[in-house]
């Protein structure tokens, strides 16, 4: 027999919701208060085809975790562009040419939502993160009436996961 749903299920359960606003994300020598934005981790699971007579059947291929953009203010101090350039370096040092290795600029990288009291509701875990892809530090505009100048990461990881 099928559940009726009543009014009092469908219209009236409270809860609350998890806002934007409300995340602090830890990574090792970048402060916490220069992290503006970020994106929550994503996952991407191939199909993959199995061909029988006139038809097809799938199955589920590998997980694919996508990078996260994150955008961090750029303070005069302490530095954004500073403790980003740093974590680079730690990969590529450009002046050198030398490359790092993957246990120098792997790190793992903690992301908490929070609730409306300041407590932890959610936390994610960024297995083996480092920058990737392009890393921008902003641009400067003399026609601009003040805007902040924005660093934009991608933060590339081996898998993450939801502790809670």
């Amino acid at each position: 027999m099928a559940d009726i749903l009543t009014n009092q299920d469908s219209m009236f359960t409270l809860f609350e919701p998890k806002v934007q606003n409300r995340f602090i994300m830890s990574i090792e020598g970048i402060p916490s208060f220069l992290i503006r934005k970020v994106d929550r981790p994503k996952i991407t699971a191939d199909a993959k085809p199995i061909d029988y007579i006139n038809t097809q059947w799938y199955y589920r291929g590998k997980s694919v975790w996508s990078p996260v953009s994150m955008e961090l203010y750029d303070p005069i101090v302490p530095s954004g562009a500073q403790a980003v350039m740093e974590w680079i370096r730690l990969a590529h040092e450009s002046v050198t040419g030398r490359d790092g290795y993957r246990d120098f600029y792997a790190k793992d990288v903690t992301m908490n939502c929070l609730g409306p009291v300041g407590d932890k509701v959610e936390e994610w875990t960024l297995k083996g993160a480092f920058l990737s892809a392009e890393t921008a530090f902003g641009s400067m505009d003399w026609s601009n009436s003040g805007d902040f100048v924005p660093i934009t990461l991608n933060i590339s990881y081996n898998y993450a996961i939801l502790q809670y």
